[in-house]
């Protein structure tokens, strides 16, 4: 599994957010990001092919949510275009899961496990 998971939940539907497209990027020094992974939630919201095992380094990363094309395909307007989450890696041998709780004119996430 990759050590950089993430799970997406629609909270105002109750239910997986399917067909997410997510793209994972790391941070350099200056914040400038390069794409180091990219999937799509399947039917129960989850990405877990983001990175190979064991290829997390320690730095800053970037987890983006394309969120219009998901509204759109559930015919409803979204505040936000798209939703992007910020997260330091200090361990490169731990698990990081960055779940997002999801609804047309909100978010939350946090650290999962």
């Amino acid at each position: 599994m990759s050590p950089i998971t993430t799970h997406v939940l629609d909270i105002s539907l109750g239910e997986p957010a399917e067909g997410v497209v997510i793209t994972l990027a790391k941070l350099d020094e200056h914040g400038q990001p390069t794409a180091v992974g990219h999937g799509v939630t399947n039917a129960d919201g989850r990405v877990t092919t983001l990175l190979p095992p064991g290829e997390a380094a320690p730095g800053v990363y970037r987890l983006t949510f394309e969120t219009t094309a998901y509204f759109a395909r559930t015919h409803r307007e979204s505040f936000y275009p798209r939703i992007e989450v910020t997260f330091h890696v200090t361990e490169a041998e731990s698990h990081y899961h960055v779940p997002l709780l999801l609804s047309p004119f909100g978010y939350s996430t946090y650290r999962g496990s």
